[in-house]
């Protein structure tokens, strides 16, 4: 594993919800101002990236086939995104959503993979994601996910860098609190890929939680790695059956 662990670690939790009936998103958290830009589309500048998404999802080439001459239309991924990171037979392992595209790129179309972070990655990843918008989050009950869940719920307990810190020491022992007068979240992968204001684009959870590492001073896991996708499997085990709000809107 790529993350500088710390010599001290917490007990791995047992229960992926761990405060089930008082689980809240981050968009509570947020000031009226930026809950009115996630509620309006005409406002929510994530929209941008979900626009160009769908023109993505539509388009073909001479050595491209689109998305769509295989899926259908957009809506076909109703729930799609809420039930990711999934296993890959081919691959022997989970992927999240924003693999599972590049690998439909190069198994299907033939193209090469689009870079981590990219905004063709992003535009075609939100316009996925947004399909599921207001469904219950459905983790993937594929026992072959087992093994690499327990192993991401061990990594949101386990305490990193030279801060010495979890993930859970914030978001589960501290959220409600503050830190440098924000309000410490449960931190719930409600809505990804999201806006933030800070960065002044679209992220995905990847991103977000690679900057989390990087607070702590620990070497951030690489985007779209193993355990990096082990993580992301706890925290959407952690957020089921809350409601997805893609494209979402943070600080």
């Amino acid at each position: 594993m790529s993350v500088t662990l710390a010599l001290g670690c917490a007990a791995p939790s047992t229960d992926v919800n761990p405060s089930n009936a008082a689980r809240r998103s981050g968009f509570e958290d947020m000031g009226a101002s930026t809950q009115a830009m996630q509620r309006d589309d005409s406002g929510n500048p994530a929209m941008l990236w979900v626009r160009e998404g769908e023109q993505l999802w539509a388009r073909s080439s001479p050595d491209a086939r689109a998305c769509s001459s295989c899926h259908g239309e957009l809506k076909s991924m109703r729930g799609v995104a809420g039930r990711y990171p999934a296993y890959d037979a081919h691959s022997h392992r989970p992927v999240n959503l924003a693999t599972r595209v590049n690998l439909c790129r190069e198994r299907h179309q033939q193209q090469r993979p689009w870079a981590a972070e990219s905004n063709e990655l992003l535009s075609l990843e939100a316009a996925i994601a947004m399909q599921s918008r207001g469904l219950p989050i459905t983790p993937s009950r594929d026992r072959r996910l087992v093994p690499y869940r327990e192993r991401g719920a061990a990594l949101f307990s386990q305490r990193i860098g030279q801060l010495n810190l979890s993930c859970a020491q914030c978001h589960d022992e501290r959220a409600g609190l503050r830190l440098a007068g924000s309000v410490i979240p449960q931190g719930h992968a409600t809505g990804y890929p999201i806006y933030r204001l800070e960065w002044q684009a679209l992220g995905s959870l990847s991103r977000r939680l690679r900057g989390c590492m990087t607070g702590v001073r620990a070497e951030p896991l690489a985007h779209g790695s193993v355990e990096m996708v082990e993580l992301e499997l706890h925290l959407m085990s952690r957020a089921a059956g809350m409601a997805y709000e893609a494209p979402a809107v943070r600080p």
